[in-house]
């Protein structure tokens, strides 16, 4: 049967229908004077008509936030359509946590009408000539895999479609597109190609069996091999392929930085979330699993005989990170999820009569979780009277009380050490670009893709403000997304605090009564800012206060009303 032939008679029509075909379900807005088309576009749309949903955001960097929490939750590609270039200002930050974390983003943005008369759609208002750029790309172009402008007569379905191959390949990565008014007000421009059943992307490619090989027989010739990643769980595939191959050949795992949970919390091999000298010494073959910096050069080395093996989309991170001098004896690129079964079965061959020499080592490594288990525990029965409160012990209150397979977001929040994380996709860290506000977003982005899962995002003071509080709670309110907000607050820029003392132990800030700079305090009531769009805030001081307020939380959230906790902590 002949496919019908599309309706649309305006770009801004067949841009929002092409979003439609190609799977995009939601675009996050804050929209200006450059978006009559797409406004007009919206409000004819009939019952015949399928166009992404769109959810006005009262901030770019808020909806830049949302689209990456969405992703993290579905593995679907959302848009967010900014205003000019002010709004894509306002977006960078999101920006470049979402290029630095392989996240993709279709950013697209208006752009101030090109002509001053002739047009519908011509400049008609001041503004459109102080918003106007020479180059309006070129504030995000770094952190971008492929910016464009659609230009008079380019069909935009094409133009749509390019976008999302570009940004669903690996290295995956957002994209930015700039739509003139005028441009988006024209006629109607199609491509010739077919508009059902194009793939979105490439398909992810495998590595090289032979060089799969290599590092099996590298790995198995180790005494003590060592894996270290921040992302091998990204996906539910990566996840439950990385856990069986660690188990089954006996790989100790040390998740650096991690950004998502990679491992059970209960898994054998799980020995942590932070790269040690201990670790780095004994380890005579290192694996690192698609990890940008996966040790301090200032902090550790290598030992010179060992050896290092990186596979990753991109193991060099040549398009993310100018100078890194990490070497690899064996860097193999491809797609992880491919690669770990593939890993598996060259491993276990590898390893077939040194029978011996794993069940050593695997007893080795139990001793060491063993120690590591104990750390924490006694860690964590110290925090149990401490007055500021620990992060530790509000994760450990948390655990008893939330649901198995939710998703927590702690953006120098709960310390991911103290979380019990037993279900594939259930954590989301902060980002290796460290630009602050991201925990919100996420959470919204996060509750909308997976609205059947509790999700809790917990940020420090800091993190809250830049995250955009008010417009988040305004979401929250209008998308009806009960999420369980907590506030660690230490009333400073703590991470500024440590960092300055790092540099001079010894030095006159380490010693002053107040270092300059870092101090958040008198810090602001925010269990109140939950309030006005209809949610349960309270604040939280003292030890004991922790469950019961937590039970008031979790009630609320499952009975549909947002909460908020302002939990006094201390600053470790």
């Amino acid at each position: 049967m002949d496919t019908p032939m599309p309706s649309e008679t305006m770009n801004a029509e067949v841009y929002l229908a092409q979003l439609a075909r190609r799977g995009v379900e939601y675009v996050f807005a804050n929209a200006g004077t450059d978006f009559a088309p797409i406004i007009e576009a919206l409000s004819g749309q009939s019952s015949s008509t399928r166009y992404p949903r769109f959810i006005t955001v009262p901030h770019e960097n808020l909806a830049m936030s949302m689209a990456y929490g969405y992703y993290r939750a579905t593995g679907k590609i959302a848009a967010v359509m900014c205003h000019v270039s002010v709004g894509t200002a306002n977006t960078v930050c999101g920006l470049m946590n979402a290029s630095r974390d392989n996240i993709p983003i279709m950013l697209a943005a208006g752009r101030t009408p090109l002509t001053e008369t002739g047009h519908i759609a011509s400049r008609d208002r001041q503004i459109h000539w102080g918003q106007e750029c020479f180059d309006q790309g070129n504030m995000l172009r770094e952190f971008v895999k492929w910016d464009y402008e659609l230009r008079a007569g380019q069909p935009p379905d094409t133009i749509v479609d390019r976008a999302l191959d570009i940004a669903m390949s690996e290295p995956r990565g957002p994209v930015y597109l700039t739509l003139p008014r005028e441009t988006l007000a024209d006629n109607a421009v199609r491509s010739s190609r077919p508009l059902e059943g194009l793939a979105v992307g490439v398909l992810p490619a495998a590595p090289n069996q032979a060089a799969i090989e290599d590092a099996a027989k590298l790995l198995a010739s180790a005494k003590f091999p060592l894996v270290i990643t921040s992302s091998a769980g990204l996906t539910t595939a990566g996840y439950h392929a990385f856990a069986s191959l660690t188990k089954k050949c006996v790989l100790p795992v040390v998740q650096q930085d991690a950004y998502t949970n990679n491992l059970p919390s209960s898994h054998d091999m799980h020995l942590g979330y932070e790269m040690t000298k201990v670790m780095m010494e004994k380890a005579d073959v290192i694996l690192v699993i698609d990890t940008k910096v996966p040790w301090s050069p200032q902090h550790m080395q290598p030992k010179a005989s060992t050896k290092i093996i990186h596979i990753a989309p991109d193991p060099l991170m040549s398009r993310l990170i100018p100078f890194h001098g990490f070497k690899y004896d064996l860097a193999i690129a491809g797609s992880v999820p491919l690669a770990l079964p593939m890993l598996e079965a060259a491993l276990v061959a590898a390893q077939k009569g040194k029978e011996k020499a794993i069940d050593t080592r695997r007893a080795e490594v139990a001793e060491l979780r063993t120690a590591y288990l104990a750390a924490s525990a006694k860690a964590l029965d110290a925090s149990r009277t401490r007055k500021p409160l620990l992060g530790m012990y509000v994760a450990d209150c948390v655990n008893q009380l939330k649901a198995k397979d939710a998703f927590i977001i702690s953006e120098l929040g709960l310390p991911v050490r103290y979380l019990e994380l037993n279900e594939p996709n259930s954590f989301l860290g902060g980002t290796l670009a460290g630009g602050l506000g991201l925990g919100l977003g996420a959470a919204l982005g996060a509750k909308l893709g997976a609205p059947h899962r509790e999700v809790i995002t917990s940020v420090g003071d800091g993190s809250y403000m830049f995250g955009n509080p008010l417009p988040y709670h305004f979401v929250q309110r209008s998308e009806n997304l009960p999420i369980l907000t907590i506030v660690t607050n230490n009333l400073q820029w703590y991470a500024v605090n440590r960092s300055t003392i790092a540099v001079y132990p010894k030095g006159k800030a380490a010693s002053a009564n107040q270092m300059p700079l870092t101090s958040l305090d008198p810090s602001p009531a925010f269990e109140k800012m939950v309030e006005p769009c209809g949610g349960f805030g309270a604040k939280v001081e003292s030890p004991d206060e922790v469950m019961p307020a937590l039970k008031k939380a979790f009630e609320a959230i499952r009975s549909g009303t947002p909460a908020l906790l302002n939990i006094i902590t201390e600053g470790r």
